[in-house]
């Protein structure tokens, strides 16, 4: 007769995938029941370790496990994918944004360099360290990025974890200080990606998971590249970029060499590199996201035609690929699915 600390853990192990509980359940509860007294089992239940243990084996079976089905090796392999690619991208941003700033600020004469010290010296201590804080901990991403693909987990997740903090600081900061409050959805989308990047690398980027690895090129020269075509796309347009303007500039270039990539069709999931259009698509929503919240709140404040006419059609573009990107994804998930 089954006890009520066995119905209990049955109750907790249906957190595991359907495939994974077949294989193990009966095993697993053996274990757990193995020196427990039956009598009082009644009186008993999963510890809190036991849960979270449960837990923590419920994600990695579910993002590509060792001897998954395809689905669940397929989106483990996307959501890895998926983390490789954001911390990427917000690697080359932070870069891109603070070399451009450093190079506009000092070579515009002794008044704007004064100016750009002034945000971090003229509104006291406490202030001068939130705004420290947010220009340097972004430089984080690059630790990230490297460490990931150094197969350094765990310093990876911390780095990417301090990095994404600044985005939580528009959000947090009008309520503990006299800072103005940001624009609400643009700031929500901004913390969306950086937190959704942090997930996606601490889940998908478990014990199990194999090493993180580019499609293709080394990760300094991908990171160069991606770096170059955000400069540029600032550079060659000064008076029509904003925030948003550079990442979605990059992430387009980059999922359209991907999708004319040759190799991309002759890579299945033996090769490591399958969940690939699944992951630039979840990107590329995040993305269009923030495009769109980038703009929208200004749509009525006189913007420059080239501004506007910019913001409209790199979102029409993105929506376009993203959408483009959700169709081989959806195929490719179905395609080996038995």
């Amino acid at each position: 007769m089954t006890t009520l600390l066995e119905a209990r853990y049955r109750a907790v192990l249906r957190l595991l995938p359907p495939y994974y509980r077949r294989a193990r359940e009966d095993e697993m509860v053996e274990t757990y029941l193995w020196d427990l007294d039956r009598d009082t089992q009644d009186q008993s239940r999963p510890t809190w370790g036991e849960v979270a243990g449960v837990v923590a084996l419920a994600v990695r079976s579910r993002v590509g496990a060792p001897g998954a089905p395809h689905p669940y090796a397929l989106l483990g392999s996307a959501a890895r994918h998926f983390a490789l690619f954001a911390v990427l991208l917000q690697a080359a941003a932070a870069l891109v944004d603070r070399v451009l700033a450093l190079t506009w600020s000092s070579t515009r004469g002794a008044a704007e360099w004064r100016l750009f010290v002034s945000g971090f010296t003229g509104h006291g201590p406490s202030s001068g360290a939130v705004e420290v804080a947010q220009w340097t901990l972004p430089l984080l991403w690059t630790v990230a990025y490297f460490a990931l693909l150094r197969d350094r987990r765990r310093p990876a997740r911390v780095a990417s974890c301090l990095a994404a903090l600044p985005t939580l600081w528009p959000l947090l900061g009008p309520l503990v200080s006299d800072s103005l409050p940001p624009e609400p959805a643009f700031a929500t989308a901004s913390a969306l990606l950086a937190w959704l990047s942090v997930l996606a690398l601490s889940v998908a980027h478990h014990r199990d998971a194999p090493p993180a690895s580019l499609p293709a090129g080394t990760p300094g020269l991908v990171l160069l590249a991606c770096c170059v075509v955000m400069g540029a796309s600032v550079v060659l347009l000064p008076d029509g970029v904003d925030s948003a303007w550079a990442p979605v500039t990059c992430f387009l270039v980059g999922a359209l060499a991907w999708l004319m990539w040759p190799a991309r069709r002759a890579s299945g999931p033996e090769a490591g590199h399958a969940g690939g259009a699944l992951a630039l698509a979840a990107l590329g929503l995040l993305l269009l996201a923030l495009r769109v919240c980038a703009v929208y709140p200004w749509r009525d404040a006189g913007l420059p035609a080239v501004f506007l006419g910019g913001a409209v059609g790199q979102a029409a573009v993105l929506t376009l690929l993203t959408a483009t990107l959700c169709v081989l994804g959806g195929r490719e998930l179905t395609r080996r699915d038995t």
